[in-house]
């Protein structure tokens, strides 16, 4: 590939710091090499040459991961093999609402590429000015529009990918309808870069809407919220897109750090909603929709006040106070990070039971309950009480706290990751909350893909 595209300490003159470093900074590790092919075939070149050699290779998109599974260990021998440079849209055609993107292209450049040719990629979330397609099809990302439209793997017909043992894949088909054997490219997505590396893929279009409207509610409690939920189904049908659902204590700190943004409503109620609305037909159909639906909420007391966006720039600052969410909580310190997934019908009562049980263990405890209400995904975070040095907390806290979550979730019959994915974070906690037998059919998969664990050892499956 070239010395420009093989780097290493010695080449850079220190730590390859946005390679080695994980974006929560949970670990820093040291990479052999990093390597940064700028073709397909110089990826599969890179995996026969790691595989001859004994040499293990992690998979890395834009490096935004929260599980720690996109990062090298701390030994020196991996090698650590950036997509980034695989970064073209090779296509579109419009007849068969498709776009072939490779692994390296930043979600923000699809969205817009989809735009620009009158279209919709629906796949929405915070990171999608940096995380890249690649890595959001290897951990099958959620985001805001999966109420409507899915997470990544719904928006995926094809793939292009490199195997353990340095061969492509030619999968780009745009077909909906392919009945020929086992469907590859569901095992690969979701994969986390353990069965094979992600070179492109071909995506879903939609229609773009002709209206996009954004609400913000106060409900006053998660009860209301669900069957908020449920009307909004009834009364926007598909043209409910976004379905968020946010604590006061969320929200405060983003009021807190970000002051700017303006959070409405939130001092008035224990929670916000944020609904969005697409339509089809035009705007004035789609604001009648809306009006009807909060009038009906109101009347009910789902809902006990309400903001309409009055424009598009409106709608993206009220959609930006819950992308900052995230942000914010690290500028309160560090934090406990729960992604579970419940069945939405049981969210309230999870909530209820967990949040007792962690404020009995830990009195003043603070939490940040926020997330995908519309898809039952929820960030269930735990902050460290007022007078509690926040890395002292994680240190001393984090197993018990983690186990009183997930017990509190598998109960409730629900998922210890929504959309994050496993990585090495959760590797050890997983066998704990999955059954044996899918845990030994993965790790039977991975032996017979990948023998020689070349591809990100240690992270999804052990063994």
């Amino acid at each position: 590939m070239g010395d420009a595209h093989v780097l290493t300490r010695e080449s850079a003159g220190g730590p390859l710091t946005a390679w080695e470093q994980d974006w929560r900074k949970r670990q820093h590790g040291h990479a052999l090499a990093v390597v940064r092919p700028g073709s397909t075939e110089e990826v599969a070149a890179v995996v026969k040459a790691c595989a001859a050699a004994g040499v293990s290779i992690v998979p890395q998109g834009g490096n935004t991961g929260l599980v720690v599974g996109g990062v090298p260990d701390s030994t020196g021998t991996q090698v650590l093999l950036s997509l980034q440079r695989l970064n073209r849209i090779r296509a579109l055609d419009a007849d068969n609402l498709t776009l072939v993107a490779e692994a390296g292209c930043v979600l923000q450049a699809v969205q817009e590429a989809a735009d620009a040719a009158g279209f919709l990629f629906p796949l929405s979330l915070a990171a999608e000015g940096s995380c890249t397609i690649g890595g959001n099809l290897a951990t099958n990302a959620g985001g805001t529009q999966v109420v409507r439209y899915g997470n990544a793997r719904d928006l995926c017909l094809g793939l292009e990918v490199v195997t353990a043992q340095g061969e492509i894949w030619h999968g780009l088909t745009g077909l909906r309808k392919d009945n020929t054997g086992y469907d590859l490219r569901h095992l690969f997505m979701g994969s986390e870069g353990t069965l094979g590396i992600i070179t492109a893929a071909t995506l879903k279009l939609v229609p773009r809407p002709a209206a996009q409207l954004t609400a913000w509610a106060a409900v006053p409690t998660l009860e209301a919220a669900v069957s908020l939920l449920g009307l909004a189904h009834r009364h926007l049908g598909a043209g409910l897109t976004g379905f968020e659902t946010m604590g006061q204590f969320a929200v405060s700190l983003v009021d807190k750090h970000y002051p700017h943004l303006n959070v409405p409503l939130w001092k008035q109620t224990p929670y916000c909603v944020l609904l969005e609305n697409s339509d089809h037909e035009n705007e004035a159909h789609a604001r009648a929709q809306f009006e009807g639906l909060l009038e009906v909420a109101l009347e009910q007391g789902l809902v006990t006040d309400a903001v309409v966006a009055e424009s598009l720039s409106q709608a993206n600052q009220l959609w930006h106070i819950r992308e900052s969410i995230p942000l914010a909580q690290s500028e309160e310190g560090l934090n406990i990070k729960h992604d579970i997934s419940v069945p939405i019908s049981r969210i309230p009562t999870f909530v209820a039971e967990a949040s007792a049980a962690l404020q009995a263990a830990i009195p003043g405890v603070r939490l940040v309950n926020f997330g995908h209400l519309g898809d039952g995904n929820l960030h269930f975070n735990v902050q460290a009480p007022l007078d509690v040095d926040p890395a002292v907390f994680l240190e001393q806290q984090e197993d018990a706290v983690n186990q009183l979550v997930y017990d509190a979730v598998a109960r409730h019959q629900g998922s210890i990751s929504a959309e994050h994915g496993i990585g090495e974070l959760k590797v050890d906690t997983l066998p704990h909350y999955k059954s044996a037998v899918a845990l030994d059919l993965m790790a039977r998969i991975k032996q017979a893909l990948d023998p020689l664990q070349t591809l990100n050892p240690g992270r999804v499956v052990v063994r």
